[in-house]
C-alpha cells in the first residue's frame, strides 16, 4: 500500500515538473503563449486614416505577438469599442471581427452615421494593444455622405494611393488623343446591336453624373451608375465622357476597322488579348466593395475568414460552377477519371442542356466558404474571366488557374507558381499539376500565403476605390472634345442623405448653387 502511494505521489511531482516546463518554455505550441499588448500589431485604414478614407465599411488588421515579438498563430478574441458623437448622441455602428486562418484578425465597422472625437479603442484582455486607443482627428463621414474633398489627384496622395499601375498604362496606349465630337456617332452606329450588345454614353461634369443607355439590357448601368456616385461623394471626379460597355464580352476588336479608324475607347470589365477595352475592376469586386457589411454575403474581407485547418482539408481539388464553357464538362469528365484528385460538378446548365444526361445530374450549389474544406481550387474561365478569382486566391486553399487570353484588370501583376499553379487552356497537364501540388505540400503552401499577401496588398476595398480614381484621373488627361452634356442623357442623383451631413463641401452639389 506504501509502495503504491509513493509510487502515485513521484508520477503526481513528475506532472508538475512538466506542465511547469511547458508553462514557461510553451511547450512549442502557439496556444500557450500569451499575447504581448506592446509587441501586437494593429494598422490599416480603419484606425490610421479613416478621416480620411471613407469606405462603405471601414477595416484594420491586429496580428498578435508574444513577449518574444514571435506571430502567435492562434485565434484570439479582442475587446473593440468605438466612441465618439454624432447628431444623434453617441456615434452608432456595427462592428464583427474576421478570424483568418494564420491566426491574425481582420476588424470592420461601418458607421450608421457620421461621427467625431472619435477615439478607437482594441483590447485583449482588458489590456490595450500598440497604438490604442486610437484618436482620430477629424471627422468619420457616412459613405453616404456628399463632402468631396479636393480634386482626384489630391485624394490619391491622401489615401496613398499607387501613383500608378502596369495594366492602366498599356490600356491607354492606343488613346492619347480622344476627339468624342468626331467619335461618338460613329460609335453609338458601331454597337447598335440591341439584341447583343448593351452600353452607356457617360458625361461627369462638375461633380455630377449623366448618362444615356442603348441596348435591350441595361440593368448593369447600376454598378457604373454606384462606383461613379460614391467617388464623387469623396473628390472631385475629372470632367470626362467615357462609353461603358455593360456585357461580358470586351468589343473592340484587334485588327479590322481599328487598324484604319483606330479603336474606340471603351470600358469594359473584362479585357482580352485580342481587343482594345480599357478594363476596369469587375461588377462583381466593385460591389462587393460597395455593399461590405451590406447586402452582399461574400466581399474580399469575408472570404478570409478561418476555415478548415490545412491538416484537415480534403486533400483533392475542387471545383463548381454551370456549364459556361466546354472546358468545364471536360473538367466533370476528368473528376469522374480521377475522384481521389479531383471533385468537379455542374450546378446548372444552360449552353449544353442537350448534355446533361452525360455529365449531370447538376448539384446544388454551396457556400464559397464551403469550397476552401479542399486544399486546391481550380479556376476555369466562364464565358469570359471567372470573377471568383479573386475570392478563390484569397482564400485559405491554393489556387491552380488556367491559362487564358481573357484577363481582369490585376491579371499582369500575378506571377505563375508564386501566387497560383498554372495549367494549359485544354486542361492537359491539370491532374500533373494536382499530384505536383499534393506532393510539394510545403511549396503549394507557400504560394497559398503568397497569394493571400497579394490580395491584401492590391484587391481590398481601398484598393478598389484606388484603381478607379486613378483610371479616371489618367484616362480625363487625354480627352480633347468638350465635356458637354448630350441631349437625351439623364442625371443619376445622389441618394437624398447624402446632403444631410455636417461637411464643408468644396464641390456644389446641386446646379442651382
Amino acid at each position: 500500500m506504501e509502495d503504491r502511494l509513493r509510487l502515485r505521489k513521484y508520477v503526481l511531482v513528475w506532472l508538475l515538473i512538466v506542465l511547469h516546463s511547458c508553462y514557461f518554455a510553451s511547450c512549442g505550441n502557439a496556444a500557450d503563449r500569451a499575447v504581448d499588448p506592446k509587441n501586437s500589431r494593429v494598422w490599416g485604414p480603419g484606425v490610421e486614416m479613416p478621416d480620411r478614407a471613407t469606405l462603405p465599411a471601414r477595416y484594420f488588421f491586429i496580428e498578435p505577438r508574444d513577449a518574444d515579438n514571435q506571430k502567435i498563430n492562434e485565434s484570439q478574441k479582442y475587446d473593440i469599442h468605438i466612441i465618439g458623437q454624432s447628431r444623434f448622441g453617441t456615434c452608432r455602428y456595427r462592428l464583427n471581427q474576421i478570424d483568418r486562418h494564420d491566426g491574425s484578425s481582420i476588424v470592420r465597422y461601418r458607421l450608421a452615421e457620421s461621427c467625431s472625437d472619435v477615439t478607437i479603442h482594441v483590447r485583449h484582455n482588458e489590456a490595450h494593444l500598440t497604438g490604442s486607443p486610437f484618436a482620430i482627428p477629424g471627422t468619420l463621414y457616412s459613405e453616404q455622405c456628399y463632402c468631396p474633398q479636393g480634386s482626384v489627384e489630391e485624394w490619391l496622395e491622401t489615401v496613398g494611393c499607387p501613383a500608378g499601375d502596369p495594366q492602366i498604362d498599356m490600356d491607354l496606349i492606343p488613346f492619347r488623343a480622344i476627339n468624342f465630337s468626331s467619335l461618338r456617332t460613329r460609335m453609338i452606329q458601331q454597337y447598335d446591336k440591341p439584341g447583343s450588345i448593351s452600353h452607356c454614353n457617360y458625361v461627369i461634369l462638375r461633380n455630377q453624373v449623366h448618362r444615356r443607355c442603348y441596348g435591350q439590357h441595361t440593368g448593369f448601368s447600376k454598378f457604373m451608375d454606384t462606383i461613379l456616385l460614391s467617388l464623387a461623394r469623396k473628390f472631385t471626379l475629372p470632367d470626362m465622357e467615357m462609353f461603358v460597355n455593360l456585357g461580358d464580352w470586351p468589343l473592340v476588336k484587334k485588327g479590322g476597322p481599328s487598324r484604319t479608324t483606330g479603336p474606340y475607347p471603351i470600358f469594359s470589365w473584362c479585357g482580352s488579348d485580342d481587343t482594345f477595352d480599357i478594363v476596369m475592376p469587375t461588377y462583381d469586386i466593385t460591389e462587393s466593395t460597395l455593399e461590405n457589411m451590406g447586402r452582399v454575403m461574400l466581399d474580399m474581407l469575408s472570404v478570409q475568414r478561418r476555415g478548415l485547418p490545412w491538416a484537415d482539408k480534403h486533400a483533392k481539388a475542387f471545383w463548381r460552377g454551370r456549364d459556361a464553357r466546354r472546358e468545364r464538362l471536360e473538367l466533370v469528365a476528368l473528376s469522374r477519371r480521377y475522384p481521389e484528385l479531383l471533385n468537379a460538378s455542374l450546378t446548372n446548365f444552360f449552353f449544353f442542356r442537350d448534355e446533361e444526361s452525360e455529365f449531370g445530374p447538376r448539384v446544388a450549389h454551396i457556400s464559397m466558404h464551403e469550397f476552401f474544406d479542399y486544399r486546391y481550387q481550380v479556376n476555369v474561365d466562364g464565358t469570359v474571366a471567372a470573377y471568383r478569382l479573386p475570392y478563390l486566391l484569397a482564400g485559405s486553399s491554393v489556387v491552380l488557374k488556367q491559362d487564358s487570353f481573357y484577363y481582369e484588370h490585376f491579371y499582369r501583376k500575378l506571377v505563375p507558381m508564386r501566387h497560383y499553379i498554372p495549367f494549359e487552356a485544354d486542361l492537359s497537364n491539370l491532374v500533373q499539376q494536382i499530384e505536383w501540388a499534393r506532393e510539394n505540400d510545403e511549396k503549394a503552401r507557400e504560394i497559398r500565403d503568397n497569394a493571400n499577401a497579394f490580395i491584401n496588398a492590391n484587391l481590398l476595398p481601398l484598393d478598389i476605390y484606388c484603381y478607379h480614381a486613378l483610371l479616371f484621373k489618367e484616362y480625363a488627361k487625354y480627352i480633347v472634345s468638350p465635356i458637354q452634356v448630350q441631349p437625351g442623357m439623364e442625371k443619376i442623383e445622389q441618394p437624398e442623405e447624402a446632403y444631410h451631413c455636417p461637411c464643408e463641401r468644396t464641390t456644389l452639389p446641386r446646379d442651382e448653387l
